[in-house]
């Protein structure tokens, strides 16, 4: 994928959306390859005893997977050059099924002196924010 001219773009532009899909096997893979054990993200009677409404997904493998789009569309994932967010609301995987996360990229800020742009990002489960305020800094 090729990066986009910023002299093409205008803030309000959608650069993309996506769906992106957590089960119980997602949550268990990142759980090894992160080393969060935390039994919250694959022990329902642990979850629910937490105060959660059953297990939920890791919030660093849902703001992980959701910069995604971003860093396609930029063509270069080391084009991000600030990514943060907010913490609104977990993701509840169930089991079995799966969680549905929505994403939706758009321009935010453009600074063509300095060559970037800002991407907010809307990501929301069953049409709830589950992220907040999340910005995502590319230099084109």
């Amino acid at each position: 994928m090729s990066r986009p001219d910023i002299a093409d773009l205008a803030v309000g532009d959608v650069i993309g959306t996506r769906t992106v899909t957590f089960d119980r096997a997602a949550l268990v893979r990142y759980a090894g390859a992160s080393g969060d054990l935390n039994p919250i993200h694959w022990n329902d009677k642990f979850a629910v005893d937490a105060g959660l409404p059953g297990v939920i997904a890791h919030g660093m493998l849902t703001m992980g997977t959701v910069v995604g789009l971003v860093s396609d569309w930029a063509g270069d994932p080391g084009a991000v050059v600030d990514y943060q967010t907010r913490f609104t609301k977990p993701v509840e995987v169930p089991n079995p099924g799966s969680a549905s996360i929505d994403v939706t990229g758009t321009v935010g800020v453009i600074d063509t002196e300095a060559g970037t742009v800002r991407v907010d990002l809307a990501v929301t489960v069953d049409g709830a924010k589950v992220l907040g305020r999340t910005q995502v800094l590319v230099r084109l």
